[in-house]
Parts: structure tokens; C-alpha cells; sequence
């Protein structure tokens, strides 16, 4: 199989490493300088250090069209930030397409518009596209590393889920599929936000009963976003729902849960992302959640707070003492 993947950063690098031993892969770096230090150095020292590129793995800038070309299929990693702008320069590309971001796209001008999911995006920019996602509960590193590994290949389009496990499958990563699109990419999105508020709860000390409270009443929250965007309710439990919120909340490679932490260490929203030197999906897509959220009459409280925080409004402690006055209801989604 003939695989492009779109963007050099860790998570793109990481899946081209991994697919490098059993395919013909290309990686694209838009700037053309990291593409040439990349394919001299045979490492991507800014984004994923102490991991070799593989000699087979062709690294190249310029066009990402024409990176493409010849392709059976495309993997987009760019932020998605840059999804827009990728997809409809690929707008015309008829190899199956996949990325990989999490997340929610601003609000565009001032129409008052909500951000969109990333599939929505495609439907307004590329709607000829044949696409998907790769997501699940994954941290790039430990993927370059060879570590076990289990990811979720979502799309309407059966071709799509068929390349993504043929070109990902191997003995160190599962590739399960789905056809809930929808519920994939809200999991991914939403979780993003969360792992803020856990990095938070664990930085201010208040305890695994707090944490464990604060990851499932997160995965409800989730659950409801998603079935009122149309996404079925079982794939919440799923890899792309509980075990990516999981592993984002609790891992240590977590950027989100990071920013969660340096938040209760009083620095600020910009000195906490200056810090990471890398994107923390859930930075930027809290607000437009919350915003979609609440157009469609969903609580989401603990959202709600982590935008509460962000925007300034409100400081760690009064962040907990919302949540926890909160009357009492059921315990249900």
C-alpha cells in the first residue's frame, strides 16, 4: 500500500514510523525546511525525540498535493485549526482520506455559527470526499514506540475503515471499526476538555475519590453532547469514549491534563499553553463546545467550568465549589 501522511508533527510522525515497516509511506512536513532536517537528521527532534525515522520512510515538503499523488491512502495529522484548509486543498483527491485531530473548529466570523466537528467541515469543504478518522486512546510516543496499542477507524464509507486497518493492523496496533462517525469525534473532542479539569483536580490535590467522580460524571456528560449530535450511546464506552478519555485524564503525556495541572499551580491559560510548546486541542475547542452545548439544551457543567477557567472568570477553588454545590439529581446521562 501506497500511505501519505500529511503533517509532521508527533502523532503523524508516530503513525508513519509505524506503518514505515510494512509500507511504501510518505511523510509531508509543510515547512520545507523541517522536511530537509527531518530526512537528513532521520529524526523529528521537535515533536518526537529518541524515535529513528526508518530509512524506507521518504520525508518531502512542497505541495501536499502532490505528496499525495499515487496514494491508496491519505492520512490528514494537521491540528485542527488547519483541517479546513487541508481539506479543501484535497478536495479533489479520490484515495480514501483520514485525519487524526480531536477537537472542534472555532466559531468562523461573526455569524454567530457554533464550531463544527471535523466531518462537518469536510461536508462543507470537500463533500466528495471519501473520509474518515483514526482516534482511540493513543500517545504518539509510546505508538513510534512499538507499544501495544488499539485505535478506532471511523467512517460512513466501508472503504475507509478497510485502508485505515489494512495500512494500521499489525502485531503492536489494533485497529477496530465504527461507523459512528458522529460519536467517534465528539468522544475526541470532548475528552480533550475534560483531561483539563482532571489535570486540575489532581494539581490541587483533592483526592483519586474526586478524580474518579470527575472522569465519569465527564463521561456522561460526553454521552449526552454526543446522542443529541446523533451519535449512538454505547460508543462512549468504547476506545474512542472511555478509553481515550481515560488515558487523556490520567496519563502523564497528557498535554490537556498538564494544563490542567499548571492551572492550579496559579499560572495562566497563556503561560500554561507557552509551556507545552505543543497543541492542547482542548485550549482551544472548550468555548465552542460549551457554545454548541448549549444551543442544543445539553449541561455540561464540568465544560462549563473548564471555560469558566480559561476565560478568567473564575479561579481553581471556585471552579471545584460550583461543581460540588450543584444540587442533587439521578444518576443518569
Amino acid at each position: 500500500m501506497k500511505l501519505t501522511v500529511l503533517g509532521a508533527g508527533a502523532w503523524g510522525t508516530a503513525l508513519a514510523v509505524s506503518a514505515a515497516g510494512r509500507h511504501e509511506v510518505t511523510l509531508w512536513a509543510r515547512d520545507a525546511l523541517q522536511a530537509q532536517a527531518l530526512d537528513q537528521g532521520r529524526v523529528n527532534a521537535r515533536y518526537l525525540p529518541g524515535i529513528a525515522l526508518p530509512q524506507r520512510l521518504r520525508v518531502v515538503g512542497g505541495g501536499a498535493a502532490d505528496a499525495t499523488a499515487g496514494a491508496d491512502l491519505v492520512i490528514v495529522a494537521t491540528p485542527m485549526a488547519a483541517l479546513r484548509e487541508q481539506l479543501g486543498l484535497l478536495r479533489d483527491t479520490r484515495a480514501p482520506l483520514a485525519w487524526l485531530c480531536k477537537g472542534v473548529e472555532p466559531p468562523r466570523g461573526a455569524s454567530g455559527s457554533f464550531g463544527l466537528l471535523a466531518h462537518e467541515i469536510r461536508a462543507q469543504v470537500a463533500p466528495d470526499l471519501i473520509a474518515g478518522v483514526l482516534s482511540g486512546p493513543s500517545f504518539a510516543q509510546e505508538v513510534a514506540e512499538g507499544r501495544p496499542t488499539a485505535l478506532v477507524a471511523a467512517s460512513a464509507h466501508a472503504v475507509v475503515r478497510e485502508r485505515l486497518v489494512e495500512a494500521f493492523h499489525g502485531p503492536d496496533l489494533r485497529v477496530y471499526t465504527n461507523e459512528d462517525i458522529v460519536g467517534v469525534e465528539v468522544s475526541g473532542a470532548v475528552k480533550n476538555v475534560l483531561a483539563i479539569a482532571t489535570g486540575l483536580c489532581d494539581g490541587l490535590a483533592l483526592g483519586l475519590n474526586a478524580r474518579a467522580a470527575l472522569i465519569t460524571r465527564g463521561l456522561a456528560e460526553m454521552t449526552r453532547f454526543g446522542v443529541a449530535l446523533g451519535a449512538h450511546a454505547e460508543t462512549f464506552m468504547g476506545l474512542s469514549g472511555l478509553g481515550d478519555l481515560v488515558l487523556t485524564a490520567t496519563g502523564d503525556l497528557s498535554r490537556n491534563r498538564k494544563v490542567g495541572l499548571l492551572l492550579a499551580q496559579g499560572r495562566t491559560p497563556a503561560q500554561a499553553i507557552e509551556s507545552l510548546g505543543h497543541v492542547a486541542e482542548g485550549v482551544h475547542c472548550a468555548r465552542a463546545l460549551v457554545g454548541r452545548a448549549r444551543h442544543l439544551g445539553v449541561e455540561m457543567p464540568i465544560a462549563e467550568g473548564v471555560v469558566a477557567l480559561l476565560d478568567g472568570s473564575l479561579r481553581p477553588a471556585a471552579v471545584v465549589e460550583r461543581l460540588m454545590g450543584r444540587g442533587p439529581t439521578a444518576e443518569t446521562p
